[in-house]
């Protein structure tokens, strides 16, 4: 149910897709089109371009101006049982489900040749539920559309939250991407008794 007459924009975009630490997010920012202006002037951009505080202070900003944001929290031991893609497709598509705007744009994380048929999948799945927005799914998203950039801000920001919350728990681990050398010699290390917050199925590759 629409709240009123106004074009309702929605931005899609997700942290931690690439790490073996830590969930995948999946943020969903729902705002008015006219208040999109407002992203701009606050100064959101792709959250991998700002500083963990800068995050935080944007975060609280996008958060006043969005009239609805859900997350989406995919753990270690959901991504080894399932593809990737599957699980951004079904947990979009959720997001999309609850707060029904009229326009849609997303990150898409498929090469340039990928995007239609992603697309297409996406609209399927909204499809069975009556859902028929507009869809606007591309590389880089995130720098090109602002309703993104502040989706990957709250996304990127809640991951950390989770992250840092780990670390209480089992040690400093650095990033949780595989590109981290602290991130690897954890996992060499402390495999055995963390495994709750690893992709197990990815750390036989890295380590192994």
């Amino acid at each position: 149910m629409k709240l009123n007459k106004e074009n309702y924009i929605l931005g899609i975009d997700e942290a931690g897709r690439g790490c073996v630490i830590g969930p995948m997010v999946i943020c969903g920012i729902l705002v008015e089109e006219k208040d999109i202006v407002k992203l701009k002037e606050i100064g959101v951009k792709d959250s991998k371009q700002l500083k963990p505080d800068k995050r935080e202070r944007l975060a609280k900003k996008i958060k006043d101006i969005a009239e609805r944001i859900v997350i989406k929290r995919i753990s270690p031991k959901v991504i080894d049982r399932y593809n990737l893609n599957f699980l951004e497709l079904k947990n979009m598509a959720k997001i999309i489900e609850k707060l029904n705007p009229d326009i849609i744009y997303f990150d898409c994380p498929v090469n340039q040749r990928g995007i239609k048929k992603y697309c297409e999948e996406l609209k399927n799945l909204l499809n069975k539920k009556n859902i028929t927005p507009k869809i606007i799914g591309e590389n880089k998203a995130d720098k090109k559309y602002e309703v993104v950039s502040a989706a990957s801000i709250i996304a990127k920001v809640e991951r950390d939250r989770i992250i840092r919350n780990f670390k209480k728990k089992y040690g400093d681990f650095g990033s949780g991407y595989p590109s981290d050398k602290k991130t690897m010699e954890f996992l060499r290390k402390c495999y055995n008794y963390c495994l709750p917050i690893i992709r197990t199925k990815w750390r036989i590759k890295l380590i192994t």
